[in-house]
């Protein structure tokens, strides 16, 4: 099991969360600690795969200081854990400890997925803890045409089929991979016998290790705390309410016009499980009027681990943070 590739250090811990701070590889610059918020329904090591193939070490070479939110794996006492748990609690924990290590009063957050939703929430109800915001392959408009995952969970009676448990990891890695499942069942392992075959015997042996660690990181899929999974589904998939301003957390109206900090929003445009246009329909629901929006010919996994991403994807943001 993976834990990426990069030397960091636990610097808190609270129940199964871990928050660890990545020990630098180039000179820092002075900046603003950037925290990454990555999803809950996968494990966060994709962002740090391998030294060449880890968003990680693209921006701690920008001299960046990088923190990373580690959720654990919930178990049956975590059935009960709640959206306002993970948000209020959990990440609130996570920037106050940043905070008062640096001394500092804000920080960046760089939501990964379904953590640049919690993102948008956090920074919604918090803005005065956040000097930037970048979100990464993040829904924000549930309902497009192109949400394979929508129409899916149209039909689903979520309090039925969560009960009163956790949802397992392996159920739901079936059902991200049935939405695509030629190009994510078959068509990748053509793939790689079409690259091992045109390739020397190391550089072959290299492609197998690559393919292996995406694949052990694709069916480690954590099971999700069956209460903050039901309030997901429902609240922003059947009933986009953030979207509708409808959104509340532990009584609180998430506002994304609240959102008045500076932006970047990037955007997989092969991305098959955040269709573009669920992503740029932040620019209009925010109030910040330092907006960035970049688009990458990537697809979700692309934007984290492919040699494209590399080159573009750490650069971009190392530069709009320089600026900012």
């Amino acid at each position: 099991m993976s834990n990426g590739c990069s030397d960091r250090d636990l610097v808190w811990r609270s129940g199964k969360l871990a928050l660890y701070r990545y020990r630098p590889i180039a000179r820092p610059a002075v900046s603003v600690p950037v925290l990454i918020v990555y999803a809950l329904v996968n494990r966060p090591h994709m962002m740090d795969l391998q030294p060449d193939r880890s968003l990680i070490r693209g921006l701690l070479s920008a001299g960046l200081d990088v923190y990373l939110i580690d959720w654990g794996y919930p178990d049956g006492a975590d059935r009960f854990t709640a959206l306002a748990d993970y948000i209020e609690g959990q990440l609130d924990g996570c920037v106050r400890q940043i905070l008062a290590a640096h001394a500092a009063p804000q920080v960046t957050l760089l939501g990964v997925c379904q953590g640049g939703v919690l993102s948008l929430c956090y920074a919604a109800l918090h803005p005065e803890r956040v000097r930037n915001l970048i979100t990464m392959v993040t829904p924000v408009d549930f309902r497009t045409p192109a949400d394979l995952l929508s129409k899916w969970v149209d039909g689903i009676d979520i309090d039925a089929f969560v009960a009163d448990g956790n949802v397992s990891g392996d159920a739901l890695n079936a059902l991200f991979v049935s939405l695509m499942p030629f190009r994510l069942a078959h068509q990748k392992y053509v793939h790689l016998l079409a690259s091992v075959a045109g390739s020397g015997q190391e550089t072959g042996s290299e492609a197998i290790e690559n393919f292996m660690r995406v694949e052990e990181w694709i069916f480690d899929s954590p099971d999700q705390a069956g209460s903050a999974f039901g309030e997901f589904v429902r609240w922003f998939y059947q009933e986009n309410r953030l979207v509708k301003s409808r959104l509340e957390i532990a009584g609180r109206q998430v506002d994304l016009k609240k959102l008045q900090m500076p932006i970047l929003n990037l955007i997989g445009k092969r991305d098959h499980l955040v269709p573009p246009a669920a992503s740029t329909a932040l620019k209009s629901l925010v109030g910040s009027d330092d907006y960035t929006a970049i688009e990458f010919d990537l697809g979700h996994i692309g934007m984290y681990i492919s040699a494209r991403a590399q080159r573009e994807v750490p650069r971009a943001i190392a530069e709009w943070l320089a600026k900012r």
